[in-house]
């Protein structure tokens, strides 16, 4: 079931906020540089490529119960927005917790797979593109987080448009570990949309720390961050 078209609007509204320039996007962020913790070395910020994309997401993280009554990580599934406009707006550095907070406000019969089919719908869709999970393209076992930018945007149609990513940081987040997703640094291992991918700033996404196997059901988190793109080929 798709979400209404007032209650689409409200969500996106508040999702980007009135402060935002919601109709700009693709602006150049060669020059940008993130904001890491000093003293980690997990996250390194490439010195031989340049952001090619920013964006700020909101979805799910998904979550299955294993044998030893823990919560294991089965995918995500996300919206990306273009931010790469804002990055001199006031509370760009905040801006994740606000559209967390609009996110979860959204009834639960409203799901981030609605959401993405109606922003898709609006024209032009300003989201840079679509977060989920594949099967790994390297060992054809497990799972592997892709960013699909195919289906809007200034890269609609383009099949290299995507990259799949096998991650080689980790950061527990800053802010709030025991809520908050870890912050990430990846690396491609298939497509041409970047070389290095960070996920920082995450609000919320982690699972409760315990569940009882055979009878807790699959878990579906609310979470935001922000994504950077490096390199790239397209």
């Amino acid at each position: 079931m798709f979400i209404r078209v007032d209650t689409t609007s409200a969500v996106l509204g508040g999702l980007l906020g009135s402060s935002l320039n919601y109709g700009e996007a693709d602006c150049d962020i060669s020059s940008f540089v993130p904001s890491f913790p000093a003293n980690q070395t997990q996250l390194v910020v490439p010195t031989n490529e340049t952001p090619s994309f920013l964006g700020v997401a909101f979805g799910v993280q998904n979550y299955t119960c294993s044998s030893s009554n823990t919560y294991t990580s089965i995918g995500a599934v996300a919206e990306i927005i273009d931010f790469s406009c804002n990055t001199s707006d006031a509370n760009f550095a905040t801006i994740q917790n606000d559209i967390y907070a609009a996110w979860n406000a959204v009834p639960e019969s409203e799901t981030i797979q609605d959401v993405i089919a109606s922003v898709l719908a609006e024209n032009p869709p300003r989201n840079l593109g679509q977060h989920y999970f594949v099967t790994n393209p390297v060992t054809g076992q497990g799972v592997s987080p892709k960013w699909d930018f195919m289906a809007s945007g200034e890269n609609k149609g383009n099949p290299d448009a995507y990259v799949v990513g096998r991650s080689v940081g980790n950061l527990a987040s800053p802010d709030n570990s025991t809520t908050d997703v870890a912050w990430l640094e990846l690396t491609n291992v298939e497509g041409e949309l970047a070389d290095t991918i960070f996920r920082y700033d995450t609000v919320n996404g982690q699972s409760p720390a315990s569940c009882t196997s055979g009878e807790d059901p699959d878990i579906s988190v609310k979470y935001s961050a922000k994504y950077l793109f490096y390199g790239g080929s397209l």
